[in-house]
């Protein structure tokens, strides 16, 4: 397979496999694997999801890596290929990672300072305001100090996502048409800009467009493309030869497809197409990756920052990022960031054993996809898991229960 970034890496044309064993040498109990394997069977049967792709690596070896299901929602069950291990799916926002781990490798560089101001690299974000809703009305005040770096790593930036709720700043959003693949990076930066911000910069957590403006800083920073410099720092090093923002004609037959309306809602479902090439390279959710490929950078984190060999992000970097940067005096009302957990620089963090609605470790560490995918870390347990499927109406249903499954598994 060969997305697309900006450019390729020339000495490999297929994804090296992390090594396997068997799962009862890791800890793994292959009979409640199966039970793992027969419940996401029995959504499949019933319809919530085409297919799915589930992998558990510990000790740095694969102990289970199941395609179930088939590949394609649109087409007819009887003729549909069937879900490979080596499907294609759109990550969306299990992109930021990668982003917010560019600009850790530019601090780490001296490039930059978590307090800089955006408006250092991006002048428009100079003069935002933040806008106040009461009563149905919209009044503009001046910010109270700038975004920085650290706001956009950890979504305290004021800015907000037009799919996060329908208040005016995020009508404003939709009515600009922030979400297109036709603009550039610079010219998705300025419209942000130009609109007005949710709350005081710092004073609360919003999920947002923050990680699309960190792709345009690593842009003005590195002077590339951020898909030539997420290929050079991080997809080619780790030999992550089937991500990019785009794959090659041909590889239609290898992309996950949802259904095409929702299961449960009946809405229409609409992705977009990973064979058109974009113009916008959205940091916060524009890759297209493989189970295997995901696993590589899954691998590297929970090495510290390095696999096989190349050192990618410091182990004292990457402790940081994976630290809760909200408690006590950032506000957090989200689903995103459950009870028992925090959020740190571009991953949630688990902070809490109990409290959250489903088993995990303090210290893991994770996010996910708005079509279906799902990672997490768990360093406690030397483990990672990734869940692939494609299917937005149903994410927040797979994510806690193929943690469940996992966990039950262990051991």
């Amino acid at each position: 397979m060969t997305p697309q970034a900006a450019t390729k890496p020339a000495q490999d044309t297929a994804t090296p496999h992390l090594p396997f064993a068997a799962p009862g040498e890791l800890g793994l109990s292959q009979a409640r694997l199966q039970r793992m394997r027969a419940a996401l069977q029995r959504e499949i049967d019933k319809g919530t999801t085409p297919g799915v792709v589930t992998m558990i690596a510990r000790g740095g070896k694969i102990g289970w890596f199941e395609a179930q299901g088939r590949l394609d929602g649109r087409a007819d069950p009887s003729t549909a290929a069937p879900m490979t291990r080596d499907s294609l799916f759109r990550i969306f926002s299990m992109t930021k990672p990668l982003v917010s781990l560019g600009i850790a490798m530019l601090l780490e560089d001296g490039l930059l300072l978590l307090a800089d101001p955006i408006e250092k690299f991006i002048p428009e974000f100079a003069d935002q305001k933040v806008g106040i809703e009461a009563e149905g009305k919209l009044t503009l005040v001046p910010r109270q100090r700038s975004i920085t770096i650290h706001d956009l790593l950890r979504h305290t930036s004021g800015l907000s996502y037009e799919i996060t709720g329908d208040g005016l700043v995020q009508r404003m959003y939709r009515d600009a048409k922030v979400r297109r693949r036709d603009i550039s990076n610079a010219e998705h930066a300025r419209m942000i800009a130009a609109l007005p911000l949710m709350c005081q910069p710092g004073s609360e957590w919003n999920y947002s467009r923050s990680t699309d403006i960190l792709g345009r800083v690593i842009e003005v920073i590195s002077g590339q493309s951020l898909g030539a410099f997420l290929t050079e720092r991080i997809l080619a090093p780790l030999r992550m030869t089937a991500t990019g923002f785009s794959v090659d004609g041909g590889e239609r037959p290898s992309i996950a497809e949802a259904f095409p309306t929702d299961p449960w809602t009946g809405e229409r479902v609409v992705l977009f197409d990973p064979m058109e090439k974009p113009v916008m390279e959205s940091g916060g959710g524009g890759l297209v990756s493989t189970a295997m490929d995901y696993a590589r950078f899954c691998q590297m984190l929970l090495n510290g920052g390095e696999l096989e060999g190349i050192s990618i992000i410091a182990r004292k970097t990457l402790q940081f990022m994976t630290a809760d940067h909200l408690a006590p005096h950032v506000k957090v009302e989200s689903h995103l960031v459950p009870p028992g957990h925090s959020f740190g620089l571009g991953f949630a963090v688990r902070t809490h054993q109990g409290m959250a609605p489903y088993a995990g470790s303090v210290g893991q560490y994770f996010w996910s996809g708005m079509a279906g995918t799902f990672f997490w870390i768990d360093p406690a347990e030397d483990l990672f898991a990734l869940f692939m499927s494609q299917g937005p109406g149903q994410r927040e249903y797979f994510r806690s229960q193929i943690r469940s499954l996992v966990y039950a598994a262990l051991v």
